[in-house]
């Protein structure tokens, strides 16, 4: 089972690639909030930054490698699902509905808005490292 899912995963990514449409995210810098710039276009498989409003904390992930996962909410008003590799990074503690946390991470796109991925460092140095930030604090 192990050896199937990066496989299916390889295959469902390489599908959210070839196919349309193309996300809206907002992307953040460390000077400007996200809801002052405009928003641009970003494909599956794309690195990107910005910023979201928690809607909904749910479960862990605990099948394979553990991921916290929660949806946010931006300015543009689409959701995405943020799936964090707490295998990898620590857990971003104490997040609630209602919180900003701003994102660096590789997206895929999906019939419910997308999700956030690769939120964390790369042990191996072959992907590019992504983060979380809450309440002050950096987690990769």
């Amino acid at each position: 089972m192990k050896k199937i899912i990066p496989i299916l995963v390889a295959l469902v990514a390489a599908w959210f690639y070839t196919n349309e449409p193309n996300p809206y995210v907002e992307p953040t810098s460390t000077t400007a909030p996200a809801t002052t710039t405009a928003p641009v276009s970003f494909v599956s498989g794309s690195q990107i930054t910005g910023a979201g409003t928690v809607v909904r904390v749910l479960p862990d992930d605990n099948d394979g490698s553990r991921h916290q996962r929660f949806i946010l909410r931006l300015s543009s008003g689409r959701t995405v699902l943020v799936a964090h590799n707490i295998d990898l990074a620590p857990r971003v503690a104490g997040i609630k509905g209602g919180d900003t946390v701003e994102f660096n991470g590789e997206f895929e796109s999906n019939p419910q808005g997308g999700v956030i991925h690769w939120t964390h460092h790369d042990p191996h140095a072959r992907h590019v490292a992504g983060w979380l930030k809450h309440n002050g604090r950096t987690y990769q």
